[in-house]
């Protein structure tokens, strides 16, 4: 590998997310990202975060201007309110997509919890993308499992679920309370779409059978298998995701 002009910056990776590379500094960070892991993993999540941006604000910012002076004061209120959902929606966020420094983010007390709302929170940000739901999609199976399992540190699959009627959309690196997480995305046949949330976790290594929770009407069965913490989410019953759960820690546990 060619070593780049200058060492790659903080400042490169985001000008790298956005474009804003002349030529020859794009291909030095990209070979770059090649031979760091942890560099590719940042970089994946800022494109991430800059997705759900684009993803919450677009249609606010597509809105006609509103007529301030004119408006009552109980309309600058909702206006403001909207404004005030959609901040905090990404601040939420940002607890799964943005890399968090060493005490910045407090870590959730009881176990499985931080699994359980990041999990949901990846679920609800991305099941509803039309044009970018994945970074990597289905037909590149082989890459994005090996790409992810390189990241992770761990062998990861992703589990065939044809037989219950769902596909591969394709998958993308997020990141956790302490490191990346991966999520594969399927669909079925009616467009309802499925997550398998994966985080590693060496402190809880182990077994675990599967617990159920809830959260803001995303059903999630979540379990711990040996360094990887999985959780399944999907708006559907219990009953439903308990046979995909099921399907899912059979063919993980082969």
């Amino acid at each position: 590998m060619t070593k780049p002009s200058e060492p790659v910056s903080e400042m490169d990776l985001h000008a790298f997310v956005d474009g804003q590379l002349d030529e020859a500094r794009q291909r030095e960070v990209a070979a770059h990202l090649a031979e760091n892991p942890e560099a590719a993993a940042r970089v994946a999540a800022y494109r991430a975060q800059k997705t759900a941006l684009k993803a919450a604000f677009d249609p606010i910012l597509k809105e006609p201007l509103p007529r301030q002076l004119g408006l009552p004061t109980a309309s600058r209120r909702t206006l403001h309110a909207r404004w005030a959902a959609a901040a905090a929606g990404l601040l939420v966020a940002g607890g799964v997509l943005g890399w968090q420094a060493g005490g910045m983010f407090t870590p959730a007390a009881a176990p499985g919890t931080a699994v359980v709302h990041q999990a949901a929170v990846a679920h609800a940000v991305f099941t509803p993308q039309k044009r970018h739901p994945v970074e990597v999609r289905g037909d590149e199976e082989a890459h994005l499992v090996t790409w992810l399992s390189n990241v992770l540190g761990a062998p990861l699959r992703a589990p065939r679920l044809v037989d219950a009627g769902y596909l591969l959309v394709g998958g993308r690196l997020l990141s956790a309370t302490d490191g990346p997480a991966a999520q594969f995305m399927y669909e079925d046949k009616g467009g309802r779409r499925l997550t398998l949330y994966v985080v590693t976790d060496p402190a809880q290594r182990g077994k675990t059978a599967f617990r159920y929770a809830e959260e803001k009407g995303v059903a999630i069965f979540y379990w711990i298998d040996g360094p990887l913490g999985y959780a399944l989410a999907g708006k559907m019953t219990r009953e439903e995701l308990l046979k995909l759960a099921d399907a899912v820690y059979t063919q993980l546990g082969r």
